[in-house]
């Protein structure tokens, strides 16, 4: 592989796209629900500068994270030479910047919030991610900012109900990072990160996700109540599809006991595709079945092919270390935290 393209690789790698496409879509939600109706180019910046936003934080999570990373997962772009954590800060701040300098552009109250985003991001990487619950927490809430973010770019105001729908995010990604907590647990105790799983254990940490998913599902199920905007097919159907997707993901880890580095891996998985689809609702909600499906369907295509091509890359390694054997295995140095 040339330099270049060993190069390009691995900011693709750190991009995540399996990851990346969401975000945009909860920052469109938000505009959908802010108005009845907004330019072309306000809605794309919803979607488009909260992108940024989380590529920067990919990038500053990568370099907080180089040292752990060494450790635990030293085939990851930083450890393994292909790119600078000198490069991963320079990106970080320069997509920090370009979403500031184009939200000035459009709506100078929303800078705010992207300073506000901007502090809380890097505290969760720097501080609160090894912190246990709070650290997933502060987490989640950055999905909310997204979602807040869009309300502004579409011209709305932030109001107590629309806080109250941007709470299904939180509450949603936090559950969703604990998730991702589970497949992680051993390089995060050797590394120093008290994570939920590490300080409690993985049957605490899932009954969290549990409780966490109940929250959400109630506050979107209810969300018509306290927003007064008509419902359409288009939420209903797909608000069912993401609650039934994450229930059996929570079901799934319930029966597991403690689930594999790649079931937990794999559950992670269901839930990048159904958050996608939670999003989805809310555009469709706002804005109609239409643009939903035409921002839906390129996303989830786009993840699911990511996720088959990058991501067990991007965890294992190329040869698929720390490769656990079925879906209920529980390795001999994940029983201790059980």
């Amino acid at each position: 592989m040339t330099g270049l393209k060993r190069s390009l690789s691995a900011h693709v790698e750190t991009w995540r796209p399996y990851t990346s496409c969401y975000v945009g879509l909860v920052g469109l939600a938000g505009a959908a629900l802010a108005a009845d109706s907004t330019s072309g180019a306000r809605l794309f910046a919803a979607w488009a500068i909260p992108t940024l936003g989380w590529l920067a934080g990919l990038y500053g999570g990568d370099y907080f994270d180089r040292e752990l990373d060494a450790i635990a997962k030293p085939q990851r772009p930083i450890p393994s030479g292909r790119l600078r954590a000198s490069t991963a800060l320079a990106a970080m701040i320069g997509l920090i910047a370009a979403g500031a300098a184009w939200t000035l552009l459009l709506n100078w109250h929303a800078v705010a919030l992207v300073g506000l985003a901007t502090v809380v991001g890097v505290s969760y990487n720097a501080f609160f991610k090894a912190r246990g619950l709070s650290g997933n927490l502060v987490r989640g809430s950055l999905t909310s900012f997204a979602f807040l973010f869009g309300v502004l770019l579409g011209g709305g105001h932030i109001g107590p109900e629309l806080i109250a729908v941007s709470a299904v995010f939180c509450f949603h990604d936090s559950a969703s990072n604990l998730v991702g907590t589970l497949r992680d647990m051993d390089g995060d105790k050797e590394g120093g990160y008290l994570t939920l799983p590490v300080r409690k254990g993985v049957r605490t940490t899932v009954r969290v996700i549990t409780g966490l998913a109940a929250v959400w599902t109630v506050l979107a199920a209810t969300a018509p109540l306290f927003l007064h905007r008509p419902v359409n097919v288009g939420w209903v159907m797909l608000l069912i599809a993401a609650v039934g997707a994450f229930w059996t993901v929570v079901v799934l880890l319930l029966r597991a006991g403690v689930p594999s580095r790649r079931y937990a891996l794999h559950m992670h998985e269901v839930i990048c595709l159904e958050r996608v689809v939670l999003a989805g609702a809310l555009i469709a909600w706002g804005a109609g079945v239409p643009p939903a499906a035409a921002t839906v369907l390129p996303a989830l295509l786009i993840t699911w092919t990511a996720q088959r091509i990058l991501r067990s890359r991007h965890e294992f390694g190329l040869h698929g270390q720390a490769a656990d054997a079925g879906p209920s295995v529980v390795p001999m140095n994940l029983r201790e935290y059980s």
